[in-house]
This record gives C-alpha cells, structure tokens and sequence, in this order.
C-alpha cells in the first residue's frame, strides 16, 4: 500500500501508522486483511487531525495480484477505512480478551532464498513432529495450515487444529471445525444477487442505526462476467462481437450495478465480460498457489458461487462451491463451518489409449465416484498415472467434481503443476516461491521420491488403459455410454418408460421423418438428429488437446469433403482469448470455421442454457412432429430443460466428438460400423477417418500453445473492453434502487428486522406445495435458462412493458426477487406427483383441488397465512451450487423439506434461507410411508435453539393420523445459530450491528 498526502504536520500521521503496525502486529488476522505497509513512504506536512478524518484525507493504490498487474485504477481510501474501522475496534476489545501472542508462534518459521535472504515466513507443519500429520492427505493438511494460522482461539480454536491433526480418527464422527478461505471466486449469474444482497445488507444496517459500511469483503473478491453472453448468432466472422452488442443491450443495468459494487465496496475485483469463463481465468490467472502477503506465506484456497469452482482444485488449490449466502458470509470474514470430510484416495495407473481423451477419462471417473458415493467427501488424485495427465486434463477432473458428489476432486502440486505456472506466465520468481514452500512445508509431491503411503477413508483405483471413449446422456451426468454402445443404448432409451434413461416413443413412431425446409433447402429431422452442437462449458475449454482435437476432425473432415449440416446449430465459445490464439496459432480455426463452429463469445453459453432460439422452421419441425430432437455439447450439465426447451436429449461428449456428432447429424448412429458420410470423392467416410491420433494431438500442443499467448491475453483483460469502460456508475456507498426495474430489485429479507432474532420456529399445520421424486435439481427448482412465454415470470416482465424477445433468462434475472420467485419450480420438464403423471410447472392447491402454477398456488397458500413444506426423494438440490434454489422456495413460503437425501450445498442453503432440511429415516420415504401429499403436515421442533442438536430425531405429524420420524439436517451447531436468525445473513447482520 503507497500514501501520499499533503497538509501541515506528519506527526498524527506517524502516530496512527505506529498504532496501527502494533494492532495488526497483535492480530495476524488483520495483517493479512487489511494489508499494512512494511516500510511507509515519507510523510510531509499533515496537520493533526482525528483518527477518522485523517484517515479519510488518505489515497491509496493496491497492487491487486500476485503477477504484478493492477487491474483497476487507483481508488479512494475512503470507503476501506469506514470498513476498517468498526473492524479494528471490534478486535481491539477481542485482543484484549485474547493471548498477546500467536498461540502457534513458536511454529513460524523463515523461508530463505537460495541466494540469500528469504522468501518470507510460514507456519511449518513438519516443526510440529507429528507421525499423524505426515499421513495426512495432502487436502487435510491445507485445512490443517488454515486452522494453524488463523488460529486466534476465538473464532479458530486450538482443539480444532487437534481435530484436523488427528483426522484419521476424528473424521468419521462427523466433527465441525472452522475454515477461512484466502478468497472468494463469484461469477454473474451467482454474483449479481450476491451484490443485491450485500446492499440490501447495508440498508438494513442503516435501518438498525448502524454504520453500513460495516458491511465490506474482509478477503479478496473476484468476479468474472462470463454467463450472460447468449448465442444469438452463429456461423459468422462477427459472432463474437454481435453477440456482446446483443449482451450489453440485454445486461446492460446488470453490469452497470457489478461495476458499482466494484466502487462501492472494497476489496471487490470485477473482470468484465468477454474475457473468458469464470474457472478458466481461475485457472490460468487468478490462481496464485501460494500467497505472500506481508512476508507471510500460506496456500491458496478459494470458494466460490459456482460448483465448479473445484476446477481449481487440478491446479493444487483447494477449492469448491459455495452457496451465494455462504459465500457473503465468507466475504465479511465469517469462518465458515464444515464438517471435517473424509477422503477418497483415488490410484491412477496406467496411461489412456491412442484416441481416448480427457472427456472420455473424466466421464468414467464420475461414473465411478458416483457408484462409490462420495457426496460430502474430498477425493484427492495420485499414483504413478499421475505424470501421464496434463494439468488441463487434472482440470477437467476436478471440474466435475459436483457430477460425481465430492466437495473436492483435488490434485496435490507437482512438477507438471509448476510447469503450467511456467507456462502460463507466472514469473520464474513467483513459481520458486511456490515450489521452495510447498516443499518446506510437505505440500509438495514429488513421484520421483519415495511415497509415503498416506492414509485414506477409502480407496479407488483406475488403470487409464481401461477408459474408452464414451458420451454421457440423455439426461444426466454420470449416465456414460460407451462410444461402441451408443446406437443400442439409444434405441433403449426411446422404448424405456419416461424417466432418466427413456422417452417412451412408440415402436410405430420411432423412424418418423419430419420434413421441412430450411433457408429454402430441403431438410428432415428424426428421433436422435442433433440440433444443437456446441463446444462450450469450462469443463474442456481449457484444455488445449481436446480443442485441438476438434480442430483435427475439423480438418480432417474438411479435406474430405464432409459438411455439417446447415440447420444444425453449431457454436464453439472457448474458455478463454488464448484458445483463439492457439487454434489460429495452429491453422485450425479456419477448419472449424468451415465447419460452423465459428467463435461465438468467450464464456458459458449452451451448458448454462444461454444456447439462443433455434431457427423457427427447425422448432416448428420439433414441436409440430415432437421429434425427441439431441443436443452435443462439451460441458458438464445435460439435466432436463438446461440446454435448451426443444431438446429433450442432451450428451455430454469431448469436444473433438461434438464435431463428430455434428458431421453425422445424428446420435443414432455406430461409429464402429456405420459411416459418418460420403467424401467429395463419392466414398464413405468413416470415424476412423477422421479421428486424430494421440500423437497427431500432442504435436500441434507443443508448436501452438505458447507462454506469451497467455501473458498478452491477460494484459488485455485488464484494459477492459469500450462497451465496459464506458459504463458510468454512481459514486455512493449505498444503492439506489429503482422500483421500476426488471433486473435489479430490493429484496424483502430483511424488512422489519430487528437486534433480537426471531427464534426457532416449527411448522403448524403446512399444505405439500410440491410431491416430488428422486434427483429433483437445482435446475429444476430455480431454471437458469429461457422464459417461458405462459409462465408467471412472463407474465409479470409483459405487465411492466418488457417485450418477449427482451425477457432474457432467469439467470440474467436473478438480481430480481420478483421475477425469480415466479420462477421458482418453473422448469417445463419438472415432474410433481400430485398431477399423476403430468409434466409441467404447475401443482395441485390441496384445499380447492385446483391445478394452478407452482407460483399461484403458493400465493394463495401464503395469503391465506399456511405454511406450505415439500416432499421428495434421493439427491434432493443436485446441481449447480444456485443460491436462488433456496431464496425462490423461502419467498414461496416453504417452510420445511422433507427428503431421502440433499445435496450438500442446497442443504446448506436451505438452512441459510430459514427452511428446515429433514431426511427420511434409512429405507423409508413419503411412498412406503403412506404418504400422497395431501396431507396437513406439523413438524415439532423445540422452541429453545439451545435443545436442538445437529442430527437429532424430529417427529412430523400428519392431519390423517399418520406420524413419523425424520431427521433434522442441521449439521454443525452454527447452523443452528444461522436457523435461529433466520437465515445466515441476518446472523451476521445482527452481529456487525452490535459491534
């Protein structure tokens, strides 16, 4: 940090940075937070002033990263210190309560150079001379480092750095300890209401008689724009322009209120749109490895408001997702609670065949952990198959890590880790840090030492010559097909019965052919033809062998005369600007280009659902025909209604096959034995013909992937983009919400707040709003993608003047808690058993019988003053880590859900909105209980929080005579204390507002 001031006198000055330096010296929490000089520039002539206003008079500039780049310009101190003030007083009152010193000083320890001086300190794990922690998996130990530096005895605590010391024992009685991440990673879908949310935060607080600038990011925050681009158009030279013309006319007071909390708030980062996807730019820029603030050094770990923020993890980061509210939290410095997770040990061996990509790998491995069941849990990598995976193929692992369950797929560092840094563009000096610490403080795995055998809470094992290539679909994940098994596994899926793996499409109906005309050409569409090709999604985007595999089979394809048919709408939105310049760099592009796979935008487009409106003649043909029409992409989600309302199968494929898919025009084919096509010479053309070798791959790596392409790629990020630059925001401190907009809306959370929290609150008499089965989605509770013309959320964007080709998404939309509460429970494809066996956003309103829309129905419920709980099965909130899965049914009303299991990160959000999360005992759910929904349902919880306990037995009541036992999903005491706010936002607003 530089000052620079002028007035009369330097002595108040001198003294507040004396008082300062000893108060931060006293806190290694402060030190780190707020970042003090080690040597102040020379001070002239400032009058005495006030602590405050002397304070206030300062400017300051902060060198923003690790590599050297500040990415915004100088800012005013003014708003830090409102933040740092009511900070240092609350810990000045702690201190004093609190040890002097650090109660693992004793283990600080010097880091030198190689050439003299020294990198600067660390706590050193291998000075405790503990056998215990030099078993630990390498993702333990990082937790154990966290604990041992943060460790100040009031929000971390000496037992919990026992706890994690002695994980092998401690960790399968579920035992809750504190974690405090270096940073937090927001993308915009995510990051928009978590902004909402903090203003709305600094509102109540000023309604409470507090200073609202209580309400800042204590950690580094950034935020990457990467999900509002749409493809809108495709198959042209301009698509990536016209497509961000089109995304800054839709978002364009979206990214107007990001740009005012980047000022707003400190410590806040936000990378405009257009530079890549979220977890790419974590991966190749943000990422630091190791930080060195102050001379202090301790690992990277990140959380973020996207599940795959675990894509981190494949750099060595800890990393996973968070929910939006949690992630707040996290922000203003509230330790976050987790159980201390087990960890599943997963062996490679072996090295992939000829032709089987990274895709191909990491399909498999989902498959496998899911089969395993590791939700919850870490999974950590090695073994000597460990040196044949490039980092991008560690990357595309870890992920997926939310399709297969784990909190973590992690990827201790290497040499191969540190010869990505290299590559790029950490400086030399930077990854000699990196390596010189990691190595002091046994964070480093070296494969050509010794191994110690580390200990596991289970193991895997994979030898890479068993992977083949495979696809992953129709409507899930981890449902991998073997590539050789795809046209029977097809015809499977249009006989079975409507569920996961079926369409039901009668035997007479099966090779209907729709013809139509497209652009004046002649063209059909059958059962299994793709409409949709689209190489996107920042699972593969960051690997440049599977990119460039695409671009072989472009070329290949090409030369031989192949040609993807013109209706099918193919897009490739790379993860990244160095993706264009390797593919350029290579001679591809111009393949793909031929090929229709023209840059479409940099960032998540038809994974998120953001995959644009198909011609008109080809969705007339669909639906007129209802085609069970196919979508291939290379992303990560494939869950029903994401990719797009038309396509009803959706597979996940690597990119190199999504060309393959395209060429074909069908999913129903055998690559092994069917040909693809015929070639220009009047012969058929092959699979095989076009696929390129593991070496063919590997050559084109090596001469087209070049560290200066990330280093002058990143350079331009920081400059911005004209459309962004020329965004003119308001300079105040607090929002002024606009009652008329559509995007933007003061949320109703904390209307009528007051100090004292409301309590625990049981549920009396609620109706079922919704029956729901197993692996109901976040997708399926809060849709990211289209706005369905009929639905409520239409209809409300059409009563305020906003016309139909503007309604943009639900998740550009999610900075409005009016237009995502009728959006709640509004995907077409859910299915809710009160309607029988009908599909469709709509539910019974119990009392009257009527069939209403989910929203209408809970209004009517919520006027008439009942509370209404759902019902459902296993994997309840699977899916993107979405916030408003849990803010949409809070708004609704919900007071209570009752499920065989929940996902890890919706649980928790539930709990941070107020909604009590209940299981099922084992073996039993509401069908062999009884139970049909239509029942009036009482849960008796306790009234004191003090009597309530992670995990205990609750009894539900019905109004039918039926009773039984679930149990309460609270699962550390702090979630408690959230519940007992209501909501974890409230907690922590009644806490900075008595400091």
């Amino acid at each position: 940090m530089y000052i620079s001031a002028s007035s009369s006198s330097s002595s108040t000055l001198s003294s507040i940075l004396r008082a300062r330096s000893r108060l931060f010296a006293s806190s290694p929490y402060l030190s780190r937070t707020f970042a003090a000089p080690s040597s102040p520039p020379p001070v002239s002539g400032y009058r005495s002033l006030s602590f405050s206003s002397a304070v206030r008079s300062l400017r300051c500039s902060v060198p923003r990263w690790s590599h050297g780049v500040d990415w915004r310009s100088p800012i005013s101190l003014r708003s830090q210190i409102r933040a740092v003030a009511p900070v240092i007083e609350q810990f000045q009152r702690k201190i004093a309560t609190m040890a002097s010193e650090h109660p693992f000083k004793a283990h600080l320890t010097s880091l030198p150079k190689p050439g003299g001086g020294e990198f600067g300190k660390f706590y050193s794990l291998p000075s405790f001379n503990d056998p215990r922690i030099e078993k630990l998996p390498y993702s333990i130990r990082i937790l154990l480092e966290s604990a041992i530096r943060n460790c100040d005895n009031f929000q971390v605590k000496k037992e919990d750095v026992e706890k994690i010391i002695d994980w092998e024992n401690t960790s399968p009685n579920q035992v809750e300890i504190p974690f405090k991440p270096a940073r937090v990673l927001l993308q915009d879908f995510t990051g928009v209401p978590a902004v909402v949310d903090l203003a709305c935060m600094r509102d109540a607080m000023n309604k409470l008689g507090s200073d609202s600038n209580k309400i800042n990011p204590l950690v580094p925050v950034d935020l990457v724009i990467d999900h509002s681009v749409q493809v809108d158009v495709t198959r042209s030279e301009n698509a990536v322009q016209a497509n961000m013309d089109l995304e800054f006319q839709r978002n364009k007071e979206r990214f107007a209120f990001l740009k005012w909390g980047s000022t707003a708030f400190r410590n806040m980062l936000v990378v405009p749109p257009g530079s890549g996807i979220v977890h790419q730019v974590n991966l190749e820029y943000l990422g630091r490895v190791v930080f060195n603030t102050e001379g202090l050094l301790y690992p990277d770990s990140v959380v973020g408001t996207d599940s795959h923020t675990t894509m981190i993890d494949g750099l060595g980061v800890a990393g996973w997702g968070v929910g939006g509210i949690e992630a707040e939290s996290a922000m203003l410095g509230q330790p976050m609670s987790m159980v201390l997770p087990g960890v599943v040990g997963f062996k490679l061996s072996g090295k992939l065949h000829n032709g089987v990509t990274a895709t191909d790998l990491v399909l498999t491995v989902t498959q496998m952990l899911r089969k395993h069941g590791v939700v919850g849990k870490f999974v950590e990598f090695y073994g000597e198959g460990m040196g044949e995976l490039s980092l991008a193929d560690r990357a595309t692992i870890a992920n997926m890590s939310p399709e297969y369950g784990a909190t973590m797929g992690f990827f201790p560092v290497d040499r191969v880790t540190l010869q990505y840094l290299k590559l790029t563009g950490r400086s030399d000096e930077t990854v000699e840090m990196i390596e010189a610490y990691l190595r002091a403080n046994k964070l480093f795995v070296d494969y050509n030492e010794p191994q110690l055998e580390r200990v596991y809470s289970s193991y895997l094992q994979l030898d890479l010559a068993d992977v083949e290539p495979c696809i992953s679909g129709p409507k899930r994940p981890h449902d991998r097909v073997p590539l050789k098994e795809m046209k029977s596994d097809w015809h499977a899926c249009l006989d079975n019965k409507v569920g996961f793996k079926g369409f039901a499409i009668p035997k007479e109906e099966q090779e209907k052919v729709a013809k139509f005309s497209f652009q004046g050409q002649p063209a059909e569409l059958k059962h299994g033809s793709v409409v949709i090709a689209a190489i996107t999604s920042c699972t593969n985007t960051s690997n440049p062998s599977v990119m460039l595999g695409a671009g072989l089979v472009a070329k290949k394809a090409s030369e031989l005369g192949l040609q993807v048919k013109p209706w099918v709408k193919t897009s490739l939105a790379p993860g990244s600007g160095v993706v264009t310049k390797y593919l350029l760099q290579s001679g591809l592009q111009k393949y793909l280009n031929q090929q229709g796979f023209n840059i479409v935008g940099y960032g998540c487009t038809t994974c998120i659902g953001n995959s644009g409106d198909l011609d008109e003649t080809v969705a007339a043909a669909i639906t007129e025909n209802d085609v069970v029409a196919a979508a291939v992409l290379s992303g990560n989600r494939n869950f029903e209604g994401r990719v797009h309302p038309l396509t009803r199968a959706n597979y996940l494929a690597s990119p190199p096959l999504v060309v393959a898919y395209a060429l074909a025009g069908t999913v129903d084919i055998d690559f092994n034995k069917e040909p693809i096509g015929t070639g220009k010479d009047g012969k058929s053309v092959y699979f095989r013909d076009i696929w390129p070798t593991t070496e063919e791959i590997a050559e084109v790596v090596q001469s087209s992937v070049l560290p200066s392409m990330f280093k002058s790629t990143y350079e331009a990020i920081t400059k911005g983009n004209p459309m962004w630059n020329d965004l003119s925001v308001p300079t105040a401190t607090l929002y002024s919400w606009d009652p008329n907009s559509t995007y933007i809306h003061e949320p109703p959370y904390f209307k009528n707040m007051t100090l004292d929290p409301p309590g625990v609150h049981g549920v009396k008499d609620a109706y079922c709003l919704l029956n729901f089965g197993d692996s109901i989605t976040t997708d399926h509770i809060s849709p990211a993608g289209s706005i369905h013309k009929d639905s409520p959320a239409a209809k409300f964007l059409i009563e305020r003047g906003t016309d139909r080709k503007d309604f943009n998404s639900y998740g550009s939309r999610r900075g409005n808690d009016e237009v995502m509460a009728r959006g709640t429970f509004a995907n077409i494809r859910i299915v809710n058993k009160l309607l029988n066996g009908e599909v469709g956003p709509k539910t019974v309103h119990v009392p009257t019988g009527e069939k209403l829309s989910v929203f209408d129905a809970a209004m009517r419920y919520k006027t008439a003053g009942q509370d209404t709980i759902i019902l459902a099965g296993a994997e309840y909130g699977s899916g993107s880590s979405r916030d408003w899965a849990a803010k949409g049914p809070m708004l609704l009303g919900v007071k209570a859900v009752i499920a065989k299991s929940f996902e890890r990160i919706h649980r928790s959000n539930l709990v941070g909105m107020g909604i009590v999360p209940l299981c099922f005992k084992a073996g039993e759910d509401a069908d062999t209980l009884g139970l049909t929904g239509h029942e009036r349902y009482t849960i008796d919880l306790p009234s004191d929080v003090s009597d309530i306990r992670p995990g205990q037995d609750v009894t539900v009541t019905t109004d039918s005579g039926k009773s039984f036992t679930c149990i309460a999903r609270f699962d550390t005491e702090v979630e408690l204390s959230y519940f007992n706010h209501g909501g974890i936002l409230p907690y922590v607003i009644r806490n900075l507002a008595k400091q």
